[in-house]
């Protein structure tokens, strides 16, 4: 297995980006090569602080790089050389199975999107995020590749996100739950009503619909909504994991007799802090293209870059694109 990663990608980059790749080399079984795509000089410079560096990592030189804040689409058009389209370009001539970017989120949809092409039954791609809960984790899709959808997408997603959630969750039969503004049938406006009589027709386990309050209680495995309403809850629920942890000091802080008790209780909150670090699911699947492709956070660690080199090689793996199409063709 072949795995391109955009090595000027996000805010710590190349460092992160390098330092991922070369742990990941040394570290997860099946990976034959990864590719760091970018400036040659500033990756060669980067690796000159391992003292061994993994045959498996491969150089190939992208003279330039998508700004975070550069227009996607003109993005891609113009820079022909980036490190996004270069990384993109390696999938798409067969010559690595996956390509991982912390760069421009827009930038690298459009890339993956008009260089990869899309599945055979799939009309648009959907990043579904897998989301953190105290029983266990869920899917989110579309987390903000679509903000606008008509009802046969969010069916779609749907299906996307039923073969993610079996293939890489091991969820055997996973519950969808459509998100509304009230459980009850008829709540909703029309897109979301459609959506809830395509679904509830449809093969796949379908809970019905699901509020806000609802999501993280562990009753669904994958969580159908727009990109918009997407997108919204993953950086609401980031903000307040943050927002938690900085709570939780002040209390201690403002009543030092509180002290002993964050010492008892310090096992438990490291363990909720992991389980809540986004960087623990390493980066979102772009589901729908015609090959893997992992968004990274822009602020990705060396630990996240890490952790999405995992989730990669893992779709590859489960032959996730194969299991799409199959269910998108009526096989679910």
């Amino acid at each position: 297995m072949r795995i391109a990663i955009d090595a000027m990608g996000g805010d710590f980059a190349p460092r992160a980006v390098v330092a991922g790749a070369v742990q990941a080399a040394r570290s997860l079984p099946g990976i034959d090569a990864i590719i760091l795509v970018g400036d040659e000089l500033a990756i060669r410079r980067e690796l000159q602080m391992f003292k061994r560096v993994p045959a498996a990592i491969e150089i190939r030189h992208a003279s330039e790089v998508v700004g975070m804040n550069e227009a996607p689409a003109q993005a891609i058009r113009r820079k022909k050389d980036s490190s996004i389209s270069r990384a993109v370009d390696l999938v798409r001539e067969g010559k690595a199975q996956a390509i991982i970017s912390a760069g421009n989120t827009g930038a690298v949809m459009v890339a993956a999107t008009l260089k990869l092409r899309t599945l055979r039954g799939v009309e648009r791609p959907a990043i579904a995020t897998v989301m953190p809960g105290p029983y266990k984790p869920f899917v989110l899709i579309d987390a903000g590749a679509n903000t606008d959808c008509p009802p046969r997408l969010l069916l779609q997603f749907a299906v996307m996100g039923h073969v993610y959630a079996n293939r890489i969750l091991g969820q055997a039969d996973p519950v969808i739950g459509l998100m509304r503004v009230g459980a009850e049938d008829s709540k909703g406006n029309e897109i979301t009503r459609d959506a809830f009589r395509r679904l509830s027709e449809s093969k796949l386990n379908f809970k019905g619909n699901i509020e806000g309050h609802d999501l993280y209680l562990g009753g669904v495995d994958v969580a159908v909504c727009d990109g918009f309403v997407g997108n919204v809850i993953l950086k609401t629920s980031e903000g307040l994991a943050r927002v938690f942890g900085t709570w939780i000091k002040q209390e201690f802080r403002s009543n030092p007799a509180r002290w002993l008790g964050y010492l008892w209780l310090l096992g438990a909150l490291r363990s909720m802090k992991r389980q809540l670090d986004p960087e623990a699911y390493g980066g979102a699947p772009l589901l729908g293209v015609n090959g893997v492709c992992i968004i990274s956070h822009g602020s990705s660690s060396e630990r996240a870059i890490f952790q999405a080199i995992r989730v990669a090689r893992d779709a590859v793996n489960n032959q996730i694109n194969d299991f799409i199409i199959s269910a998108l063709g009526g096989a679910l």
